[in-house]
């Protein structure tokens, strides 16, 4: 039997007062435009006996409750099991949390409600519009267009990777691109915009190319890759990037290979990740640093205390809150205040580990393994080394949300990645060993849904 699939999407753009994610500390970012639509697009495919489905959606973080909701609801309404479901965010900074992320962009509960159920239909009509499909798979490499932004010369992953689905007649309806960058481009460009940002570009390229299909984009595993600066900062270059990375598919798919043996399957499995606990004494003095910046509007040192992590680029940073170093300084120490405030509760107490789901999806003998960090690319490319398939899409930022996993370079520097991102998500830092064990859960996963 043939495969049969079925693609949907629906607009995720969200109401008049919700926050856009990222970009600063307690910004109260509400949208005052819409430059392009947030989507939710769903691919299901089935063997007639084993079926999964690959969602995309166009949000910055999603929450393991997010997560629950849809595969719950869809699972409700078609025959496809919670765990064949997985979802990835593109991460775009132009559009809102469906996650707790403190101060990086408030979740907004109604928003958050009403796109669970629109990504719940989007796997439903997909689940719905199934047809007689065959699959071709293909990758090429795009170098030169982004960098490491931790060390210079750092490892990145470049390979760009299409899915194409073809219907009876040989016509393409259906896309699923994955590739790892940062979706920052345009996000000062578009400051209160929403926006899908180069994901955006890409799918609309491919479906302007082969009209009547639906073009999905899962992120790859960027925790530690932009495209290059100089296309953010002039907004006159900054579709350049979108066009590049769509020509890269374009030339994948003219390589693409037919998919033989038309078989799903889909493997979800729990992984304990190592963390650090805090010490006291460390949260306590970031504690009182806090509420002495708040009370006395003090900003001598910023840099070298609570801004040496808390940003990634200091210099641009005050630029955020419009030039203001108060401003910027206060929201520093407010997060310093809310966060510790919040860590000594259950300081002593909490696991030193941190469970969380590592997904795989097998379309034939092209694979899909998902999992939920901002993983950096050194961990994708030993997963490559230890998984040297023609074709395998690693998708980041999927099925829950839980930080940086940063490498031992960053961890030794005690970086942005490694020190900060753990307290805006509310887990303790990770370890030299919790990306490896990442690593090894996805390797699991695979295996399981293999053959």
């Amino acid at each position: 039997m043939p495969f049969l699939a079925g693609v949907s999407r629906v607009r995720l753009s969200p109401f008049w007062g919700v926050e856009l994610a990222g970009m600063g500390y307690y910004l109260e970012r509400t949208w005052e435009g819409i430059h392009d639509d947030l989507t939710a697009t769903a691919l299901v495919v089935d063997d007639g006996r084993q079926r999964a489905a690959l969602v995309a959606v166009d949000l910055m973080y999603l929450n393991a409750e997010f997560v629950r909701g849809v595969r719950s609801l869809a699972a409700a309404s078609t025959d496809l099991l919670p765990e064949s479901i997985t979802i990835g965010a593109s991460h775009s900074h132009n559009a809102p949390n469906a996650a707790q992320v403190r101060g990086v962009g408030a979740m907004d509960p109604a928003y958050v409600s009403w796109a669970r159920r629109q990504t719940a239909t989007a796997v439903i009509m997909a689940w719905r519009q199934r047809q007689e499909a065959t699959l071709r798979a293909g990758s090429h490499v795009l170098e030169g267009w982004t960098f490491n932004r931790t060390r210079e010369n750092g490892p990145r992953d470049t390979r760009a990777s299409v899915l194409r689905v073809d219907d009876r007649r040989g016509r393409p309806f259906a896309f699923v691109t994955n590739f790892a960058a940062h979706p920052t481009v345009h996000a000062d460009a578009r400051w209160r915009e929403v926006s899908r940002d180069y994901p955006g570009e890409v799918n609309d390229a491919l479906e302007t190319l082969f009209p009547g299909s639906t073009a999905l984009f899962l992120q790859g595993c960027c925790g530690d890759v932009n495209f290059l600066l100089k296309y953010r900062r002039n907004p006159e270059i900054g579709d350049e990037p979108g066009r590049a990375l769509a020509g890269a598919v374009l030339e994948a798919l003219a390589a693409a290979r037919p998919v033989e043996n038309p078989s799903v399957a889909a493997a979800s499995m729990r992984v304990l990740l190592p963390t650090r606990r805090y010490d006291r004494q460390e949260v306590q003095a970031e504690l009182e640093e806090g509420r002495h910046r708040l009370r006395t509007g003090d900003t001598t040192g910023w840099r070298d205390s609570l801004g040496r992590v808390m940003v990634n680029q200091p210099d641009r940073f005050p630029s955020r809150y419009g030039g203001d170093l108060g401003l910027a300084v206060r929201a520093l120490s407010r997060f310093a205040v809310e966060w510790t405030e919040e860590i000594l509760k259950d300081l002593d107490t909490r696991p030193e580990t941190l469970e969380t789901e590592v997904h795989a999806v097998r379309l034939g003998d092209v694979h899909f393994v998902s999992q939920p960090a901002e993983l950096f690319s050194r961990f994708a490319l030993d997963l490559r080394a230890a998984w040297p398939a023609q074709d395998l899409f690693i998708i980041g930022y999927a099925n829950d949300g839980i930080s940086y996993v940063p490498d031992d370079h960053d961890i030794a520097k005690r970086s942005y990645a490694a020190a900060q991102s753990p307290k805006y998500m509310g887990n303790f830092p990770f370890t030299v060993e919790s990306g490896p064990a990442l690593v090894r859960g996805m390797l699991a996963s695979l295996e399981r849904a293999s053959p």
